[in-house]
């Protein structure tokens, strides 16, 4: 298969499997997006889900936020992990929106990255899921498929992401970034992965990541050439 072929598979592949792809984080408008998103820097989003209800139940709005103290907000978030740097970031980010943009939240990356604790794949998750605008943000699946998937060297996930939108049509990103995560946690797992299920990587998988795999598998390998 050529490159464009390869993309083109792995398009039609994910949208097969997953036709409708729901977001992650729960939330009901701009503003507690970002903060759910920001609350799930090295945590799972199952986690987040479970804390933000409490979190909004007291606060869903920078008004109410910073009615709070950075001490409040870290009680509650501190199950997430990082609750110090995190409740300080809630309450300082709140109270910039309060201050500079009429307690809403912007719509551009400069505007987004200038907040406390947002960083750039913050920043593109909330342009994305919050506002329709076209971004790719990039995680630890989106980075780790792209690599199997010979679509980027691995370097770094600002590399990664420059690849994703190069290969990717851009009308495609916002859906696309999504499935890719969905598909990397239930199909091309960092750990216990079976390549057996993993139609994407069996198919167009870089040629070193498959070799390491049936090394280390080798009981998998003819199985696999009877699935194909």
């Amino acid at each position: 298969m050529t490159k464009a072929e390869k993309v083109d598979f792995v398009i039609n592949t994910l949208n097969e499997v997953y036709p409708e792809i729901p977001i992650p984080l729960d939330h009901k408008d701009p503003y507690t997006l970002l903060i759910a998103v920001l609350m799930s820097a090295q945590s799972t989003d199952v986690r987040v889900n479970q804390i933000t209800p409490l979190l909004f139940e007291r606060a869903d709005n920078p008004y109410d936020m910073v009615k709070l103290s950075v001490d409040e907000i870290r009680e509650i978030i501190k199950p997430v992990g990082l609750s110090p740097m995190k409740s300080k970031g809630i309450y300082g980010l709140s109270k910039i929106l309060i201050e500079k943009h009429n307690g809403e939240v912007p719509q551009s990356y400069e505007e987004l990255e200038a907040l406390p604790a947002v960083g750039h794949k913050t920043a593109a998750v909330v342009l994305s899921q919050a506002f329709g605008i076209p971004a790719f943000p990039v995680d630890t699946h989106i980075h780790r498929l792209m690599y199997r998937w010979n679509f980027s060297n691995g370097k770094n996930v600002v590399q990664t992401e420059k690849d994703a939108k190069r290969l990717f049509p851009k009308e495609l990103w916002n859906k696309l970034h999504l499935q890719i995560i969905w598909y990397g946690r239930e199909y091309c797992q960092a750990r216990g992965w079976d390549l057996r299920k993993d139609k994407i990587t069996r198919t167009i998988g870089r040629s070193s990541v498959l070799r390491d795999y049936y090394k280390k598998n080798p009981g998998h390998l003819d199985q696999d050439s009877l699935s194909n």
